[in-house]
């Protein structure tokens, strides 16, 4: 994805924002990530104001000034909202802003093979041989889960691929958007978790279990994975949803759904990158109402609580405060402190795979370093960077890449390259198979050449770490970023 420079649009602040819809009649209340208004694109009569008794059903992200209608799911900036809201006073009925033709074919192709697979996946409990039904809850590890769970939220398995299936209904009126396939593949003695979605990764918006909600529910637990929502509201009957990414993103369109709890709990794994993530969505959630489970031994993720016979109710009320003050003594750090010595290996940030020599060195990739390359030129620093960055980037690190030297096209190229270990340019039949599978990769270029202003270079990457919670930024290099009229400044 090339991530646009927020210079294309002109930044809103949220001061702004509430003066526009105050001048413009516009009722709203303050959420925690967004404003509340009611939809321009209900009702009929265009050319009254909007009531304050209308459902308030469009919501103002805080940040960014994007707006979703839940309704309606139209979406679109901030210059598009005002572009309505001045069509209505017109007498013009409001236009949800168009995705491009392209998109809109590839979502309908996608839903339709969602449609297909749905079809043919059984609800697990249909499964007519006991044994194979034993077998493949066993292999998931969902021995411990009930039929009816299952039943509760839908799952099904696919027999021919051996994934589980978790479907993604429309929060509007209950038809199939989309799904999720899971399967297990066994490597030696390690199990992994293979992942694929209907659509694709980058606009797959579903937030598990959401249409189990009820519209009163207050409190509402955060999970990273669809089989601990399963688990938790098992164990502890809360009302609980997993997040389409796990903990590598919370994208800022699902913000508007989270909005009716009062409470929200993240328990989003058992490692400390998950202990991180959950620190970084509370940030965007309004750190007041947010609440943490630390990972540790007697506090695993939540199928693994379960399976181990855990008091789930017990974790959760443990969980710690998100919010705190500017000044806290060491009884507040203890549980940290115990939690950084027992993990000293995770501590240490994620390993690379391919460079075992890299990790003595630099003991992994931690969030809030710097790390600085150096060499001459053609001595290999873009090659070598753009695999290294590959390397994290293909264990969920989210990375951006600010390319000031070379072009997006050949940084990609060069990345596609890496990736595939081969050269595609003898093997074309074999480019859209290696360039999906690159698509799904949480990497982002920003769209930058040559010299730039570094404050726009920051509020760029700033904007790229709240909407697609960046942990990973590479800049190459200094040299043609910074020019020669920075100097002056503070480097």
């Amino acid at each position: 994805d090339v991530l646009p420079s927020p210079d294309g649009q002109p930044s809103v602040s949220i001061t702004e924002i509430r003066q526009y819809l105050r001048a413009q009649d516009i009722p709203f209340h303050d959420g925690y990530s967004c404003l509340h208004t009611p939809s321009l694109f209900t009702g009929d009569r265009r050319d009254q104001p909007l009531s304050a008794n209308a459902p308030f059903t469009l919501f103002i992200d805080k940040t960014t000034g994007s707006f979703l209608c839940t309704a309606t799911l139209a979406e679109g900036t901030w210059q598009d909202f005002q572009a309505n809201v001045e069509m209505r006073h017109r007498g013009v009925t409001p236009i949800p802003p168009a995705s491009s033709e392209g998109t809109e074919e590839e979502m309908r192709q996608a839903r339709e093979d969602a449609r297909c697979i749905w079809e043919r996946a059984l609800p697990l409990w249909e499964l007519l041989d006991e044994k194979e039904t034993k077998e493949t809850k066993a292999l998931f590890g969902i021995s411990q889960v009930t039929d009816a769970t299952l039943k509760r939220f839908g799952v099904r398995y696919l027999r021919t691929a051996r994934s589980l299936v978790f479907p993604w209904f429309s929060p509007q009126d209950a038809t199939l958007k989309g799904l999720k396939l899971l399967r297990v593949e066994k490597k030696g003695g390690t199990i992994t978790y293979v992942e694929e979605t209907l659509p694709r990764f980058d606009s797959y918006r579903n937030l598990f279990g959401l249409p189990l909600i009820g519209r009163r529910d207050t409190e509402l637990v955060l999970t990273g994975w669809e089989l601990d929502a399963l688990a938790l509201h098992q164990a502890a009957g809360v009302a609980s949803v997993a997040l389409p990414r796990g903990a590598s993103c919370l994208p800022p369109t699902l913000l508007p759904y989270l909005e009716q709890f009062k409470r929200i709990t993240l328990w989003l794994g058992e490692d400390l990158r998950s202990w991180e993530a959950a620190k970084l969505f509370a940030r965007k959630l309004s750190l007041k109402r947010c609440s943490l489970v630390r990972p540790g031994n007697l506090q695993p993720r939540p199928l693994e609580a379960l399976n181990q016979g855990l008091n789930v109710t017990k974790i959760l009320r443990s969980a710690l405060l998100a919010s705190h003050k500017s000044i806290i003594s060491f009884r507040q750090l203890r549980e940290e402190v115990f939690g950084e010595l027992v993990n000293t290996e995770q501590v240490s940030g994620v390993k690379w795979t391919r460079f075992p020599e890299l990790n003595k060195l630099l003991k992994g990739h931690r969030r809030g370093e710097l790390t600085i390359f150096t060499g001459p030129t053609g001595s290999g620093k873009t090659t070598f960077i753009s695999e290294y960055a590959l390397d994290l980037c293909m264990q969920g690190v989210c990375t951006l890449w600010g390319s000031f030297e070379i072009n997006n096209v050949r940084l990609a190229k060069i990345m596609l390259t890496q990736f595939a270990g081969r050269r595609l340019e003898d093997q074309l039949e074999l480019y859209d198979e290696w360039a999906d599978r690159f698509e799904e990769l949480p990497l982002y270029f920003m769209t930058f050449h040559g010299q730039q202003n570094i404050k726009t270079v920051i509020d760029t990457m700033q904007h790229a770490v709240y909407m697609y919670d960046i942990t990973h930024v590479v800049v190459d290099n200094l040299q043609f970023m910074m020019g020669h009229e920075h100097f002056s400044v503070d480097r």
